[in-house]
C-alpha cells in the first residue's frame, strides 16, 4: 500500500477487506505439518436468542469496538475506535459517560479493552500499542509502543493468571508480551517502554495481501497454560503454549470462524463474535485446546456488526460497532449507540 495513505484509510481498508476477501487454500508448508485441518463444516446450530439495548453511549462518531469490565466493581470501560474516546457504564445507569476523552495521551482510535486484577485498564490504540492507566485517579501509568515499524495494527488483548498480558498484531501476526516486571519497570522511569513481540504465527498463518487482518481476538486458558487467538479472515484458529512458543492450529468441528473478532473463555467454553455476519458463535474447547466442536450459534442483524463481548454482573454484553454505517466498513447513518444484552447463547 503506498506510504501516502493515512492511518485512518489503512485501518478502514484492513477491517473493510477482511469483511469480504474469500482466500485461495493455503500454500504447501504454510502450516507444521502436525496441524489438522483447518475446517470441519457441518449444519449450523442456529438457536433463538434475545438481543435488547443494555446501555446507551453518548455521541454521534463513536463506532465502539473494545468492552472490558472491572470484576471489582461491575463498571464497564468502552473504546470508540473513532475518536479513542473511552466511556464507563455504571450498573443500573441507562448511559455511559466519557471517561478518557478523545486525544487523551495522544491517544486517536481505541480498540481493545482489559481490566486486570490489580485495577488497571489497558486500553489499546491500533496504531502504536497499549496505554496503562490506574482506574483510581485515571493516571496514566505507562505506555508501550510498537517502534520501528510502519505497518503494525495491534488489536486484541488477553491477561494470564501470572499478570502477563498478551496482545494481537493483526498485521504482523505476531502476539506480543508485557510481563508484571515490565510494567513496574517502565512505570519506574518514565512510563515508556517497547512492546515487543514474544511469539510470531506468520509461519503458519496463511499468506495474505499486505493490509489485511489476520490475528484478531485473543483468550487465555484459564490455567494459563496456552492462548487461543483467531485468524479472522481465514477462519481459524490456534493455540499458542504459553511455555514453549509451540504454535499449533486447532481443529474446528461443525463449523469454522470467518469473521471472528473478539473471544470469550469461561473454562472450557469459547464465545466467538463474527462481525461481518452479525453472528455469535459458542465452541467446547477439548484436548487441552487442541480442538474445538462448535455448539450453537445466533445470526441477528441486530448486532450490529458486533466487535467483542464481555460476561459480567450475570449477563452477556455485546459491543455494536456500526462499522457498516459510516464507519469503518461502509457508508450511511448509524442509529444511536449502544452496547446490547443478549440471552440465548
Amino acid at each position: 500500500m503506498s506510504q501516502a495513505l493515512t492511518r485512518r484509510t489503512l485501518a478502514s481498508a484492513a477491517l473493510a477487506l477482511a469483511a469480504v476477501v474469500v482466500l485461495p487454500a493455503a500454500t504447501a508448508g504454510a502450516r507444521p505439518l502436525d496441524v489438522p485441518p483447518a475446517r470441519h463444516t457441518a449444519a449450523r446450530q442456529e438457536v433463538r436468542a434475545q438481543v435488547r439495548t443494555a446501555f446507551d453511549l453518548p455521541g454521534d462518531r463513536v463506532y465502539p469496538e473494545g468492552i472490558a469490565a472491572d470484576p471489582r466493581t461491575g463498571d464497564l470501560y468502552i473504546g470508540s475506535y473513532e475518536t479513542g474516546a473511552v466511556y464507563r457504564a455504571v450498573p443500573g445507569h441507562p448511559a455511559a459517560r466519557i471517561f478518557l476523552p478523545s486525544g487523551a495521551d495522544g491517544r486517536t482510535t481505541a480498540n481493545g479493552l482489559k481490566v486486570d486484577r490489580a485495577g488497571r485498564l489497558w486500553v489499546i490504540d491500533s496504531t502504536t500499542g497499549v496505554a496503562v492507566y490506574d482506574l483510581r485517579d485515571r493516571r496514566l501509568i505507562a505506555r508501550f509502543d510498537v517502534r520501528g515499524r510502519a505497518t503494525r495494527f495491534v488489536n486484541d488483548l488477553a491477561f494470564t493468571p501470572d499478570g502477563s498480558a498478551y496482545l494481537t498484531d493483526s498485521y504482523r501476526g505476531v502476539v506480543y508480551r508485557v510481563t508484571p516486571a515490565q510494567l513496574a519497570r517502565a512505570a519506574a522511569h518514565g512510563g515508556r517502554a517497547e512492546l515487543t513481540a514474544a511469539y510470531d504465527l506468520t509461519g503458519v498463518l496463511p499468506p495474505v495481501p499486505a493490509g489485511i487482518v489476520t490475528l484478531n481476538g485473543i483468550v487465555a486458558d484459564p490455567s494459563g497454560r496456552y492462548l487461543l487467538t483467531v485468524d479472522m479472515t481465514a477462519g481459524t484458529l490456534y493455540r499458542v503454549e504459553v511455555a514453549t512458543g509451540s504454535i499449533r492450529q486447532v481443529a474446528l468441528a461443525g463449523g469454522d470462524m470467518e469473521h471472528g473478532d473478539g473471544l470469550e473463555m469461561r473454562g472450557r467454553t469459547l464465545w466467538v463474535v463474527h462481525n461481518a455476519t452479525n453472528a455469535i458463535s459458542r465452541w467446547e474447547v477439548g484436548d487441552g485446546g487442541r480442538s474445538a466442536r462448535r455448539e450453537r450459534v445466533i445470526t441477528d442483524p441486530a448486532l450490529q456488526v458486533p466487535t467483542t463481548m464481555v460476561h459480567s454482573g450475570g449477563r452477556l454484553l455485546v459491543v455494536r460497532s456500526q462499522f457498516d454505517k459510516g464507519g469503518p466498513m461502509g457508508q450511511g447513518t448509524p442509529q444511536p449507540f449502544t452496547v446490547a444484552e443478549v440471552d440465548g447463547i
